[in-house]
């Protein structure tokens, strides 16, 4: 069976997407993943799938997106392929489309409620736009799954569709302990609107520790001036994207993770990120948004220090609190150790596995 992933992201830093691809290329799937290439891209690792690049004249906003979907689609037009798989809802209509022409099998995996993110959301004229795409296509897509149970309900709900539920763990590796001589704190992932960057970097004016970000989004040039206007330049570092290998070894070195959500936006309010998972693995502890799908992961086994409010005060409160407080960081420290062993990409990886098996073998 030979299946297209479809993504808009660069591949050497989706670690998402490598995971899946080559779960998926292990149990014997030819997978070939389709993402963009940028300015900044650097040459893509063998992996045990194939890898396209399609470049654009664009890089951003709708007119990206226009010719991104224009170019997939012919792309994908002259390829033979069993099945095709769109991520999330940038790429869903070309994936729509070349299935509805080649009669193959079509699934949707959705990371999150797109038209809910933030970005989207606040922005009447573009979220009618998303939404519009979204009610079109999402019913067309029998088969999908997605990364907790209440946005399976939220897909449910809204177009009838009934979704399985993959999270994005990380994979179990060996975990070799390290010193931490400079205990600094850590925000890994993208640097978007809705996550909390308005409070969290005035908030490290109170904590006596610095904070590293390794990301890019569409938040940078915003997080960059808050960090010049509050003075913070040398407490503050931008580290921009950073390759997988290497980030695992960042994030085992720092002290403490973030995993920071604004209250705007339902896709916030039902995220599951994958940094999350990754702090979990590193054994090492985390402040997270106290909502329902880290709070439920939390009760079984307490990694992070929740916070119902992320306002400045309460966030530096929080981070004196685990910086300060050693009984308290080494209970979630030890939290972690146990629960990597359980919660990993070995075990979600049989659901994945399961999934492609019975929608390929139930459609012949």
């Amino acid at each position: 069976m030979k299946l297209y992933f479809t993504v808009t992201t660069d591949l050497t830093y989706d670690q998402r997407m490598i995971r899946i691809c080559s779960s998926l290329a292990a149990a014997g799937y030819e997978v070939v993943l389709v993402g963009r290439k940028i300015k900044s891209s650097i040459p893509l690792e063998n992996k045990p799938y194939r890898q396209k690049r399609i470049s654009c004249l664009f890089e951003k906003g709708k007119l990206f997106y226009a010719e991104y979907n224009i170019r997939l689609f012919f792309f994908l037009l002259f390829k033979k392929m069993d099945g095709i798989i769109a991520i999330d809802l940038d790429t869903i209509l070309p994936c729509y489309f070349i299935s509805r022409l080649k009669k193959i099998n079509r699934v949707y995996d959705a990371h999150e409620l797109f038209c809910e993110m933030q970005e989207i959301v606040t922005r009447p004229a573009i979220y009618r736009s998303w939404k519009k795409i979204e009610k079109f296509a999402v019913p067309k897509f029998n088969y999908g799954y997605t990364v907790n149970q209440p946005i399976a309900d939220e897909l449910k709900k809204m177009y009838g569709v009934d979704y399985a539920v993959i999270r994005n763990i990380a994979l179990l590796r060996e975990l070799t302990p390290v010193s931490k001589p400079e205990r600094f704190i850590l925000y890994q992932g993208a640097v978007n609107e809705g996550r909390s960057f308005e409070t969290l970097i005035p908030a490290m004016k109170q904590v006596d520790s610095k904070l590293i970000i390794c990301g890019d989004g569409n938040f940078i040039d915003q997080a960059k001036q808050l960090v010049k206007a509050n003075g913070l330049e040398n407490k503050i570092i931008f580290k921009g994207k950073i390759a997988p290998d290497e980030l695992r070894t960042i994030t085992q070195q720092s002290y403490i993770g973030i995993t920071l959500f604004d209250k705007t936006g339902l896709s916030n309010y039902y995220s599951l990120a994958n940094r999350f998972f990754d702090y979990i693995h590193a054994g090492v502890p985390q402040l997270c948004s106290d909502y329902p799908v880290y709070r439920a992961i939390n009760d079984q086994y307490p990694v992070a220090l929740l916070i119902k409010d992320q306002t400045a005060e309460n966030i530096a409160a929080a981070l004196n609190n685990l910086l300060n407080d050693n009984v308290v960081y080494e209970g979630l420290r030890l939290n972690c150790l146990t629960a990597r062993t359980v919660l990993n990409w070995q075990e979600e990886e049989k659901k994945l596995i399961g999934f492609y098996h019975m929608v390929f073998q139930q459609n012949g």
